[in-house]
């Protein structure tokens, strides 16, 4: 395998991880970020990223002296023979993506990229976007490649060396070769196309699966009105496999840094050339009445009505990022939640194993270093995340610090039978009070 000189733009989870692991299989990568103490921890092996393995290799990257950090995009890309941009594209003001910080990058990097470079779009961007800045880069003697992400948080290091697919889309057919011979150690299948059907890959996948959350989260609410339990339900539809296991699992409503970005940029983008989606836009609905049905779930438990308001009411949330595993808090459905409950009058004290004590990122919510803390006085528990520790934690010490034995599972993680000991009643989501 040839090794290759890497540039990457980006120091964020997909930007580090991307470096890293090319590192790891024999690349020399230099990633670039703006962030100057960023750049001097990276260059420290220092990583914050709640990513299992990703300290180790970027420490492994740095001592073979595969990989290294630098400030500002050119000081990356200037020696680089395959350049990856790796930056945010985050929602514009009218819901489709912002593709500031791209454009940006490809204006700062244009003249200082080697004849014969490969310009790697990472980023998730709407369909044209290459071509577009095929066109802005304006030069002949450049190929420009698009390479879709799919890293989950908390798993993107599992995900770049063993990932289900890799979707290259390029006009030019050994510029797509050329990148895909990256990842041919890995071993996965290979999807070789143009740049706007694999730029549509990422988003098709992505706001399909938020379809099955908004889908089962559907079927949770009406189980509650028909007496059905949604496990029973989702545990007989996963043995088809035509629809597999994943994703059928409800809960207070999708969030993170890339479903909510993607279903809105997808439904703009179908939008913008007059293709009506009904399907999303109903997906997109239904999830953001997710956490109303939540603050209504919470009012029965405690208030015995869905309209009375938890008024003066102290609350223990568990659980405050958008998934466990991870320490990321963008557009998590738990602090929609909160919000919601601090708007009805709800007294928040949270606990989360990935969010430190005292953070001013979770709003309304006094957050604690201990769930027993979070408990203490509370009327009630609110599971919002579905992190294993919470399934481990002594439910009669935690019933002793509590006013009253209530547990609202919105994930439906916990084990049923160890809360009933402890004396609990516990409302979970698209199944009877236990």
């Amino acid at each position: 395998m040839r090794a290759h000189r890497i540039g990457v733009v980006g120091a964020g989870y997909v930007g580090l991880t991307t470096a890293a692991c090319l590192a790891r299989l024999g690349h020399t990568a230099v990633c670039a970020d703006i962030d100057e103490s960023k750049v001097e921890r990276l260059n420290r092996a220092e990583v914050s990223s709640y990513e299992p393995g990703l300290a180790e290799i970027v420490t492994e990257g740095l001592q073979a002296g595969r990989l290294r950090f630098v400030l500002g995009a050119r000081a990356a890309t200037a020696d680089a023979d395959i350049v990856f941009v790796c930056v945010p594209t985050p929602v514009g003001a009218n819901g489709s993506a912002d593709l500031s910080q791209i454009y940006g990058v490809l204006h700062e990097v244009r003249d200082a990229l080697s004849s014969g470079t490969v310009v790697v779009i990472k980023s998730t961007v709407p369909p044209g976007t290459t071509d577009d800045v095929g066109r802005l880069l304006d030069r002949s003697d450049l190929d420009v490649v698009t390479n879709p992400e799919f890293l989950r948080e908390g798993h993107t290091v599992e995900d770049f060396l063993s990932p289900h697919r890799v979707v290259v889309g390029a006009g030019d057919a050994a510029a797509a070769r050329r990148v895909a011979g990256l990842y041919a150690p890995l071993g996965a299948p290979v999807v070789l196309t143009d740049p706007v059907s694999a730029e549509l890959v990422k988003y098709a996948s992505n706001c399909f699966l938020a379809m099955k959350l908004s889908y089962v989260n559907t079927l949770a609410e009406l189980c509650e009105c028909t007496g059905g339990d949604v496990d029973a339900v989702t545990a007989g539809m996963r043995h088809d496999p035509r629809i597999g296991a994943e994703f059928l699992r409800p809960g207070p409503g999708w969030g993170g840094s890339c479903l909510p970005k993607d279903t809105q940029a997808l439904l703009r983008a179908a939008e913008s050339v007059a293709v009506d989606f009904p399907l999303l836009r109903a997906t997109i609905d239904t999830n953001e009445a997710q956490p109303g049905r939540v603050l209504r779930a919470v009012r029965t438990a405690v208030a015995c009505s869905p309209e009375r308001p938890v008024d003066g009411v102290r609350l223990g949330l568990l659980g405050l990022t958008f998934k466990a595993g991870t320490d990321d808090l963008r557009d998590s459905p738990a602090l929609a939640v909160a919000d919601l409950l601090a708007a009805d009058g709800a007294e928040l004290t949270g606990h989360d194993p990935g969010v430190p004590a005292g953070t001013q990122a979770a709003g309304p919510v006094r957050v604690v270093d201990d769930a027993y803390l979070a408990a203490k006085d509370a009327s009630a528990l609110v599971v919002l995340t579905e992190w294993p520790q919470f399934g481990e934690l002594d439910w009669a010490r935690l019933g002793e610090q509590m006013r009253h034995r209530v547990v609202v599972d919105t994930r439906n993680h916990l084990p049923p039978e160890p809360l009933r000991r402890a004396g609990f009643r516990t409302y979970g989501t698209g199944r009877s009070a236990g």
